[in-house]
């Protein structure tokens, strides 16, 4: 599976962004997405991730209520709708899939997308 993240940019405080991620190589309603970010001198830390029909969701408690994680299967891709930014969410930003249970260290995720910058300015 190969993944491309793309969507990021600088956007003021309170503004909006929304990332996709499309995917090429296999069966993707197979997978289980992820979105994970990563800022300047800190861990990588889990976003939001969603099964592979779509039906389950679940979001990192800093983004819970502001960012929506969505996928289209027929066009292979994941969305992340980011509403109301803030400047704490400054990161890169990328995709990961498994075929088995995204976990928030992100260790189970057998692939991984090239991320996306994303800058929420004050």
């Amino acid at each position: 599976v190969q993944l491309q993240a793309s969507g990021g940019g600088l956007v003021q405080a309170g503004g909006s962004l929304r990332l996709s991620c499309a995917a090429s190589g296999s069966t993707y309603s197979n997978y289980n997405m992820g979105w994970f970010r990563q800022a300047p001198g800190k861990e990588r830390e889990f976003v939001a991730a969603i099964s592979g029909t779509g039906v389950t969701s679940h979001y990192a408690d800093s983004v819970k209520g502001r960012f929506t994680i969505s996928r289209d299967n027929a066009k292979n891709t994941v969305y992340l709708q980011m509403n109301s930014l803030k400047p704490e969410d400054t990161a890169v930003y990328s995709c990961a899939a498994t075929q088995g249970v995204v976990t928030p260290d992100g260790y189970g995720m057998a692939y991984w997308g090239k991320g996306t910058q994303v800058t929420v300015s004050s």
